[in-house]
């Protein structure tokens, strides 16, 4: 049985876990999920289980970021796992993608 990676929270908004493996096979999923936020007063992202990412899904993220602000929406981040956060810095995307800072260790 699959896992159902999104869901909401006590306001309404749609949180969006993203997946372990977010790499290109993954991002149709997701996409679908992001799409589904749109409907949502709000939507959370949460990519603190990421573990392994790739430019596909980096890009999938930065169009939904930017067609949810056309659309009023301003997406939160749950959670940012270190790879996730390294691969958009190493590919210019951290503030396209307005990632928080990092939680001191």
């Amino acid at each position: 049985m699959g896992s159902k990676t999104a869901g909401k929270d006590k306001g309404g908004a749609r949180v969006i876990a993203l997946p372990a493996d977010f790499r290109l096979g993954s991002v149709a999923d997701v996409k679908a999920e992001l799409i589904e936020a749109f409907d949502a007063p709000a939507a959370q992202l949460d990519g603190a289980a990421v573990e392994r990412v790739d430019t596909a899904a980096l890009q999938l993220l930065v169009a939904f970021r930017r067609e949810a602000t056309a659309r009023g929406q301003s997406p939160a981040w749950l959670g940012v796992s270190d790879v996730m956060r390294d691969a958009a810095g190493v590919l210019g995307l951290a503030q396209a993608l307005e990632l928080p800072a990092p939680m001191p260790a």
